[in-house]
């Protein structure tokens, strides 16, 4: 069994959404994660889980539009912390390849929901591009207060982050990206994480895994990433399944709980 713990699926469009559901589960995938990201999607993505019992979601605002970001939707994700099916504070964090907001906002609006996470304790799903340092610093700040910790998804940063992110506890998402041809800097990542940190995603509808590039990505896909790491790390792949199964439940323990 798997559980896909990142994606979005109301952002899928090439399947009707109960078709999805199906091959999900023909995938073997038990449990799916959909992430919220912006002040429109935070509804939707409670919505589906709502709707589909093997769905669960998170709460939060991307770095792209953290200068979007209100007290409406900080107090929506405070107030939904203590639902059952919301497991996480996210997907939040630092994004300066594109700067859609200004590092400041950024910063601000990272610290804010951090701060969210420990009040609720619950664990975060960062997203850190081109950012290393400061997210370094700010999750140091947080370091003695954040107890769940949770992870760092698609992570495409430096050996240097990997190490500091392991050692504070948090977990690393890996998704399509490795089957890249390019993806040499984030193979090597995988190789250093430890199997016990490591977490499987998609970040669906992006990063199709090969074989499947040029088509929309989704959760049922998921198993190409699994085989993948198996083959970089050499191990068992049925092994790894397991045991990346019971990291997802540690990582995000709602998920353990219905």
């Amino acid at each position: 069994m798997f559980i896909e713990t990142h994606c979005h699926l109301d952002y899928l469009k090439a399947l009707p959404l109960e078709e999805i559901r199906k091959l999900i589960s023909e995938a073997g995938i038990q449990k799916v994660v959909t992430i919220g990201v912006d002040p429109l999607n935070l509804d939707k993505v409670q919505e589906l889980s709502q709707n589909c019992p093997e769905v669960y979601y998170t709460q939060g605002i991307h770095p792209h539009d953290a200068k979007e970001a209100t007290d409406v939707e900080f107090n929506k994700i405070r107030t939904r912390g203590i639902e059952p099916k919301m497991v996480a504070v996210g997907e939040i964090g630092l994004d300066y390849h594109y700067n859609n907001s200004p590092p400041d906002i950024q910063k601000t609006v990272f610290e804010k929901q951090l701060q969210i996470a420990c009040d609720l304790d619950l664990p975060v799903v960062i997203h850190t591009r081109e950012a290393d340092e400061d997210t370094k610093a700010i999750l140091k700040n947080f370091s003695s207060k954040l107890k769940r910790r949770g992870v760092i998804h698609s992570f495409t940063s430096s050996l240097d982050l990997a190490e500091f992110v392991l050692g504070e506890g948090y977990y690393i998402g890996f998704n399509g990206i490795i089957t890249f041809k390019k993806a040499e800097n984030v193979q090597e990542v995988v190789k250093i994480t430890p199997t016990s940190k490591i977490l499987f995603e998609t970040d669906s509808p992006f990063l199709t895994p090969v074989p499947h590039r040029g088509k929309e990505n989704a959760p049922y896909y998921l198993p190409f990433v699994a085989a993948k790491i198996a083959e970089l790390k050499n191990v068992d792949l049925e092994k790894l399944k397991a045991e990346v199964y019971q990291n997802s439940l540690s990582c995000f323990s709602k998920l353990a709980n219905s």
